[in-house]
Formats: structure tokens, sequence, C-alpha cells
């Protein structure tokens, strides 16, 4: 870009008749961003303009030098005087549509990266950055299509590759998002977000173990990655190796010791191999970080009724029902809570309500059975074994053959 900059604005300057000292302080701010000293650069454009205040070309170069501050409003000022001289100027309309994106304006850069493509159709990095803004407006078929012109006229840019299966990505289209992320890892093969997003569609389809090789070399190309610690935990804890999971959750949380989910998922793993107290102290930390997280008050609560804690675990039950009130497995399982302490008329209460929210639960019907016939309402209780048999419980169909005669 700066190879690109420099010869354009030289070749601007000089065909433009200014003084030879505005052109001395012009080419000094050239060559001082190429140097990267964009200060620098600012006051030597700065000085052009004093000396020559009606060439647009040390406006845009000024613009450039801001932007690379992040000074994004001053380069949108730059850049916008540099068209009112200039009307037809392709890169002030492209440069200022960075700068808009950069300040989240995504509709005004997409104005300006329209102008820039109208006056200057082969500029692959509009269609690029047009895209991104699209994408950034949730625009993802737009964005794909941005980025489809931009590989034509570049063929070998990676960002495009990797841009388009994003977009790909989140209109679900995972085997289009894949195909794209390799062709850009086949272009740019240290770029590590590249394999992380390509092992987060591998995800999506159910292909966790090549999800996992893919966060396990974006992991090799950036080792202080969180979230392809956090999506490789995922991966191994849909397969089973939730010790392995437990690992890579708790790199995560190294590295975002902030974040309630890496917690969440950490417990989930650690009660799955019965570690319920490490479990339980995960919950609990994932609700210190975010205390309106249902699901981590019911596993909270399915860790202490592992333990007999049910008096706990109704506490954590009830929580999340005051969260999420259509939690049918919330319900169900303070059921299942009150029912070990013997509270049969408030199990079958919460029986009732599971099956409210989940009609189709054999169990909920037949252990709301079970409390009718503790408290000695048989023909109830047999209508809820008969109709968890039906559901397809075969424990209920023996309960009814049993207690039913």
């Amino acid at each position: 870009m700066r190879i690109l900059i420099t010869t354009l604005l030289t070749f601007i300057l000089f065909s433009s008749s200014i003084g030879q000292t505005a052109e001395e302080y012009y080419n000094k701010g050239v060559a001082k961003v190429n140097l990267q000293d964009y200060r620098g650069a600012i006051a030597d454009y700065t000085k052009a303009i004093e000396l020559k205040p009606d060439n647009p070309v040390p406006y845009y170069g000024r613009g450039y030098a801001k932007a690379a501050l992040q000074d994004y409003r001053g380069a949108i000022a730059d850049f916008t005087k540099a068209i009112e001289l200039k009307p037809d100027y392709a890169f002030a309309f492209y440069n200022r549509g960075h700068s808009k994106a950069a300040l989240q304006d995504y509709s005004g850069a997409i104005a300006d990266y329209n102008k820039a493509i109208e006056l200057k159709p082969d500029i692959s990095d509009a269609f690029l950055k047009r895209g991104y803004s699209k994408a950034a407006l949730q625009d993802h078929r737009g964005a794909i299509a941005d980025y489809t012109k931009a590989i034509e006229l570049k063929p070998d840019n990676p960002v495009a590759f990797n841009n388009r299966g994003y977009s790909k990505a989140a209109l679900q289209d995972h085997r289009g998002a894949i195909a794209d992320y390799t062709k850009a890892i086949e272009l740019k093969p240290d770029y590590p977000d590249t394999f992380f997003k390509r092992g987060n569609s591998k995800a999506a389809l159910q292909d966790n173990q090549g999800a996992i090789a893919d966060y396990t070399r974006a992991i090799e190309l950036k080792p202080d990655y969180p979230f392809a610690f956090y999506n490789r935990g995922y991966s191994k804890a849909a397969l089973q190796d939730h010790r392995g999971a437990i690992a890579d959750f708790t790199k995560a949380i190294e590295y975002n010791p902030d974040n309630p989910d890496i917690f969440f998922n950490r417990g989930y793993s650690k009660a799955a191999i019965q570690d319920n107290i490490g479990a339980i102290a995960d919950y609990s930390k994932a609700i210190e970080l975010k205390p309106v997280n249902s699901d981590a008050f019911y596993y909270r609560g399915v860790s202490k009724a592992d333990l007999q804690d049910y008096r706990g675990a109704i506490a954590d039950y009830t929580k999340a029902i005051e969260l999420k009130p259509d939690y049918p497995f919330a319900h169900y399982n303070r059921g299942a809570s009150k029912t070990d302490l013997q509270d049969y008329t408030g199990a079958i209460a919460d029986f009732t309500k599971a099956i409210e929210l989940k009609p189709d639960d054999p169990d909920a019907f037949y252990n709301r059975g079970l409390c009718k016939l503790k408290l000695g309402q048989k023909d109830s209780g047999c209508l809820d074994f008969s109709k968890a048999a039906e559901l397809g419980d075969q424990e209920a169909a023996a309960a009814k053959r049993e207690f039913c005669k």
C-alpha cells in the first residue's frame, strides 16, 4: 500500500505545476510515510498545503498519515478537502470510506466505496472493503458478491477468500466457507485466524476431529489464542474427551479469566467425569461473572443433586426457573429432588409444569405417576404410567402392569 500511494501521489503532484518548495515538503512527507513517521509526514504535508492550498494531493497524503495514526475524523476531513479540489479522486473516496468504516459508519463507507468503484472499477481493495462493510451490516449476500469481484480482480488475495468464507459461514454455508478458508490457507498458510474459522465451520458440521486439527494449528501459529483453546475444548467435549477439554478450558481461562462461558463449559466437563465438587466451583464462578445465566444455576443444581444435596439443588433449580420460567428440565429436576426429599405434592406440581412445557417427555409422566402412587392416587397415577408407556417408557409399562391391575 505504501508503494502504491508513493507512486500515485508523486505522479499526480508532478503533473501539477506547483512551486519547488511545496513539492519538496510534499516529497519529504511521502518519504516519512514510507518510514512510518506519520507525525513528521503530517507536518510536511501541512507545510505543502500552506504553500499551495489548491492542490488536492497533499490533503490526500495528510489524510492517509492521520488514518495511520487512527485520527479517522481528521483523515476524513482531509480526504473530503481532496475530493472538493478533485471530484474524480478515486483513491480519496476509497480511503475516506476506509476511515468511515473504522468509525463504524458502514453506510457512509459503502457510499464512498461505491464512488471509488464508479471512478476506478479495477480497485480490487475497494470491492474487498465494501464487502467488509456490507458484512458488518449483516448483508452477507452483498458481501459475498463483492468478495467474489475482488477475487476476480486479484485471485491471489487470501483476505478476500477468508472474508468470503466468513460471510458464507454466517449464512450457514459451512461447506462453501471451508472451501474458501482452505484457499486462503493455501495462499497464506501462516494466518491463525483462518485455521480458527475453518475449525468453527467444521465443528458446525460436527466434524469435531477436523475442527480440533484446525484449532491446534491456530494455536501453533498463535500460542496465546484463548478462543482457539476454548473452541478446541468444546470440540473435545463433544467427542467425550472431557479431560482434554478441561485442559483446554483451563488454558483459555489463563488468557481470559473473566469469561463466564469458559468456566461453565469446564464445569460441564468436570461433571461429566464425576468431579461434581470441581463442577460446582466452576458453575459458581460462571454465576459470579454472569448472574443471569439460568443454565449455570441449573447445572450446578444437577451436580448438587448428584452429591445428594437436594435442598441446595432445589434452590438452584428455583433460581434457574426465576430466570427462565419456561425451562422444562429445571421444573423436572426440581421435581426429582423434591421426590428425594419425599415432598411428593411439590414434586407433582413440578412434574405437571414440566409436562405442560414438554408434553412428549415420558419421564415426567412416569415420575409424576410414582408420586401419585405414594399419595394413594392410584387411578391418576396409572393414567400417567399409561401415557409414559405410550411415549415409549418401558419402566412405565412395567409399573403399569405391576400397580394397575
